[in-house]
């Protein structure tokens, strides 16, 4: 039997199929994606979730004129497969493949880069307005998931938008988890409006019975459509999206291809802002996504069958973090935990269990995290906020105005730093330790491996100061150290003395600088290894000491290069008028990183330790050197 999806590489060929045709393609649609993420490992459950309402968007909207922006964007499988790409879907979020999110450069069907929440309203309001000042004539429609809404920007966006008489469509997707189960007002708003079933219960009585009729009963099933909105607005008064400014429609079941076709044909007739609230089950289609969507929200490679990992689960920073936090929290009651709807990701399920009444989880809403984290820390408590790397950016101003001004005890544990991988760009953390470099008042640090990690984090809660500690995805590096000096504030660790050479690393990079150290080994260089640990306060006078020594100076880190660990270390030989240095500084250049592995990436940009040797090498040889 051929397949529907075999006649499908464009919308086009879509708005061509009958009902009956697009159920089926959707069932397709799924099978191809559960295929390929199970290979690629990728965003599994929110794309299986979405298909019947990517099916219907492309089918009623007419793209790529009419514009979609996607929040987030990791739900886009299902639109990428329909717009001319699924014969390189095998290539997902691989080096040079299709990418994990919308990309502008990949497809006129991409309208928007995304990657972070709650963007979409904001921009796709932008675009209506620009739209209306051209005199141009196009849909904007923004899909924003359940949990998005729960980020100040998305409700920021939703109050611009309903007073602005624009036309524009927000399809709400709601599916009450983002990657893990919803909390908070917003949460509980909409699960009032999924249990008011009374109206749509009414509704398709009438309209079941109506279509009976011969001859004109589908004639008058659509007349009552047309009165729908008003028999909701007798049967839910005063609904929050009404009373700022939208024309709200829903909600409609999010698998029912008809139903969602006949709500947005609907909708393109209203003027002004519209929301249409969609309710779908995450994970639909593969029952083991269905009843773990959390697990199954980000993923690796699995097998089909049993929905089982391919790779063995081993421990890993995240983990470790939140394990160390525990014990930490079982002798002093003043440790708290907040989490930005990141609880399973970052580690603290086991604290969430073990301390309920300190544990928070404020839903997507980082800036909303770390002011609330100064309140905590102002009265006494030790608020620990575990957030990832790039979602940390968000939170920049709330880290200096509620925190670092004050001098607060907060630790901010940022997860996910360095590269992530295949997530690409909007995902990468290698921006961290720059822009923290700049604040006042806040510490850095980076463990080297697990127990440092442990000891760290330790010694940040009884610091009583602004802290972060930044911490990689996955495990620990190569290297098993036996070395683990006690943290004192601004302190580095010296692993190996040496005279021909210094090398400086942060973090995981401290491993890559050991097995250096033992490649030159084998070569009679003696490589001098120090852990610098902090990056603020730098511990200048054992590095200086080690500088002044070997004359030769070598930096790694998982970090862009400027603002970092180089620029300190540059900064500190220029300060002390040390003319006479070579430096060569291993990072990555001021450029966003685009998908791929971890291993791949740090090729590209030289951080692989082979060529980490080499050019040390050289350095020593007085190849190719950098003059300070």
């Amino acid at each position: 039997m051929d397949k529907i999806l075999d006649k499908v590489n464009t919308p086009k060929d879509l708005k061509k199929l009958k009902i009956n045709e697009k159920q089926q393609l959707a069932s397709e649609i799924r099978e191809m994606i559960i295929d390929i993420v199970s290979k690629n490992g990728g965003h599994l459950a929110s794309n299986l979730g979405v298909v019947e309402l990517t099916i219907a968007l492309h089918s009623v909207f007419d793209m790529p004129r009419d514009k979609i922006i996607w929040d987030v964007g990791h739900q886009t499988y299902v639109h990428k497969i329909l717009t001319g790409r699924k014969d390189k879907m095998n290539t997902l979020r691989k080096m040079n493949g299709i990418a994990g999110f919308p990309k502008t450069s990949e497809s006129e069907y991409d309208n928007f880069d995304t990657g972070h929440s709650s963007t979409s309203i904001s921009v796709a309001l932008g675009m209506a307005k620009a739209r209306d000042l051209k005199q141009e004539d196009y849909n904007v429609i923004a899909v924003i998931g359940d949990g998005a809404l729960t980020g100040g920007m998305a409700l920021e966006a939703l109050n611009d938008a309903g007073s602005s008489n624009n036309n524009l469509i927000v399809i709400l997707n709601d599916n009450e988890m983002s990657i893990s189960k919803n909390v908070g007002g917003v949460p509980t708003l909409l699960s009032k409006i999924r249990s008011k079933k009374l109206y749509k219960a009414s509704n398709d009585y009438i309209r079941d019975s109506l279509e009976k009729i011969p001859f004109i009963g589908r004639k008058l099933s659509k007349g009552i459509k047309r009165i729908k909105r008003s028999i909701k607005q007798l049967l839910i008064p005063n609904m929050f999206f009404e009373d700022i400014g939208f024309s709200y429609l829903g909600p409609v079941y999010g698998h029912n291809i008809a139903e969602l076709e006949d709500i947005m044909r609907m909708s393109k007739q209203i003027e002004g802002p519209v929301l249409i609230h969609i309710v779908t089950k995450k994970g639909k289609g593969y029952k083991i996504a269905e009843e773990n969507p959390d697990d199954f929200h980000s993923t690796g490679g699995f097998d089909k069958k049993t929905g089982k990992s391919k790779k063995r689960k081993q421990d890993d920073y995240s983990k470790i973090f939140g394990e160390k936090l525990t014990e930490l929290a079982e002798k002093n009651s003043n440790i708290v935990a907040v989490t930005a709807a990141m609880k399973d990701g970052t580690g603290l399920s086991h604290f969430a269990r073990e301390f309920p009444n300190r544990f928070f989880d404020v839903g997507i809403a980082e800036q909303h995290a770390l002011g609330f984290a100064g309140g905590l820390a102002k009265t006494g408590m030790i608020p620990v906020v575990p957030i990832y790397s790039s979602f940390y950016q968000r939170a920049y101003d709330q880290v200096i105005h509620d925190i670092c001004i004050q001098d607060l005890g907060v630790v901010m544990c940022v997860d996910r730093a360095g590269i992530v991988g295949n997530d690409g760009e909007t995902h990468q953390g290698i921006l961290d330790l720059s822009f923290f470099s700049l604040v006042p008042n806040l510490n850095i640090m980076a463990p080297k491996d697990f127990k440092e990690l442990e000891d760290m984090l330790e010694f940040a809660v009884n610091l009583h100061k602004p802290v972060v500690i930044r911490y990689p995805r996955g495990g620990e590096g190569n290297i098993k150290f036996e070395i683990h000096n006690k943290i004192e504030i601004g302190k580095s660790e010296k692993l190996k003395e040496g005279k021909d050479i210094t090398i400086i690393a942060i973090g995981k990079m401290v491993s890559k600088a050991f097995e250096v150290y033992n490649i030159l080994k084998k070569e009679n260089i003696e490589s001098e290894v120090i852990n610098a640990r902090f990056l603020k306060p730098l511990d200048e006078k054992n590095i200086l000491e080690s500088i002044k020594k070997t004359k030769k100076v070598v930096t790694i880190e998982d970090n862009i290069l400027k603002s970092g660990l180089a620029s300190s270390i540059k900064e500190l030989i220029v300060d002390n008028k040390i003319y006479d240095v070579k430096l060569k500084c291993f990072g990555y250049p001021n450029t966003f990183v685009k998908h791929g592995t971890i291993e791949e990436i740090e090729e590209m940009y030289g951080l692989d330790v082979e060529n980490i040797a080499n050019e040390v090498k050289e350095l020593i040889t007085d190849g190719e050197k950098e003059k300070v």
